[in-house]
């Protein structure tokens, strides 16, 4: 897509790329709204768009696809992200495969700006693996095969639309994962239990405030057939999290606790696993160490989303034989997908069998 950086879309590189020794790499990017299929809500906000930025990076005649984007928690914006974009200089670089010279490098920019960061390490890795010729699960050593069923998520909502998005997803998926976190929790699990059985995994969002009630709460959801619970109250409230894990009879996962691999250390003991987001972490590079400390510590690894396109729901699911939960579900919730990747078949992750993230341009 041709523009400039006015617009928020320009290349750090003029010209046509040299090929051999001196090819150089050339990030390009633009803004790119997501729109929802229905009003989203969590236990703090409401959305119908969430605004994003897809990121190209080309390179002797291959394009590596990449994305960012950006819920109103993450506290990053399309000007933040086309302005931390603009300073990356990818054409210092001969060598694409020096992934952890240039990551760092990438990282050395600015000490947030994640969902950026994330953009430009997705497109990497999906170059690389395009000139490797292999799906970066492969690359990885991981089994297409183990990859999970992935949670369908149903947002805070009146019965009515609760029950709509239920039937709307009948037959699709093997598991649910319903936000909760406000004073209606129990009407929306008892009007989703009209509809089916399913497993149903919890995402309180921070949104519960007394940690007694909230262990109540959490035995009544047992009862009712849910699976796992994330995040249950205010990450800054670590002891109070850590007694809910302790006395919880289901497990408890850390979502909002924690960003990147350096947060780790500092809710070791205070939940069960941990959910991993690449628009939190800064990308692939960084999951994949993230979980792999999880499992070095005896902890349960979730592989979650952000609303977006198919393009970084796919490069997290490339992970997902890793993960004990999925929740990448971020492209069924959108109506303008770019990409066509990973796809759902009977509830389970499918991974596409081609090199990089395997992504169709639509």
């Amino acid at each position: 897509m041709a523009g400039t950086a006015l617009l928020g879309c320009r290349s750090n590189s003029t010209g046509p790329c040299p090929s051999g020794g001196n090819a150089r790499m050339k990030l390009s990017f633009f803004p790119y709204e997501l729109k929802l299929r229905h009003t989203f809500t969590v236990a703090s906000y409401s959305r119908t768009t969430t605004p994003g930025v897809q990121v190209e990076i080309a390179y002797e005649g291959l394009t590596g696809y990449g994305e960012a984007s950006m819920p109103p928690y993450l506290g990053q914006s399309v000007e933040s992200v086309c302005a931390f974009l603009e300073k990356v200089n990818l054409e210092q670089f001969t060598d694409p495969f020096r992934l952890e010279e240039i990551l760092e490098y990438v990282d050395s920019l600015s000490p947030g700006d994640s969902a950026a960061k994330a953009a430009v390490d997705i497109a990497l890795h999906d170059l690389v693996g395009k000139l490797l010729g292999q799906p970066w699960y492969r690359i990885w050593g991981l089994s297409a095969e183990k990859a999970p069923s992935t949670t369908f998520t149903i947002g805070i909502d009146t019965p009515e639309v609760v029950l709509e998005k239920t039937k709307e997803c009948a037959g699709k998926f093997n598991i649910l994962k319903v936000k909760v976190g406000l004073d209606n929790d129990q009407e929306m699990i008892r009007t989703i239990r009209q509809v089916t059985d399913l497993p149903i995994a919890v995402d309180a969002n921070q949104g519960w405030k007394d940690r007694s009630k909230a262990l109540d709460e959490i035995f009544w959801l047992k009862e009712q057939g849910v699976v796992m619970v994330e995040q249950p109250m205010s990450a800054a409230r670590l002891d109070d999290n850590a007694w809910i894990t302790e006395h919880s009879p289901l497990p408890i996962y850390a979502d909002e606790a924690i960003q990147r691999l350096r947060d780790l250390p500092s809710i070791r003991g205070a939940y069960h696993g941990i959910n991993i987001k690449l628009m939190k972490c800064t990308g692939m590079r960084e999951a994949y160490r993230m979980a792999a400390w999880a499992r070095a510590e005896g902890m349960r690894v979730m592989l979650g989303c952000m609303t977006e396109t198919s393009c970084a729901v796919t490069a997290a699911a490339h992970l997902s034989p890793l993960a004990d939960f999925a929740d990448l579900d971020g492209n069924l919730l959108i109506s303008n997908d770019r990409f066509e990747g990973m796809i759902v078949q009977s509830g389970r992750i499918t991974l596409p069998d081609a090199p990089g993230l395997g992504l169709k341009l639509l």
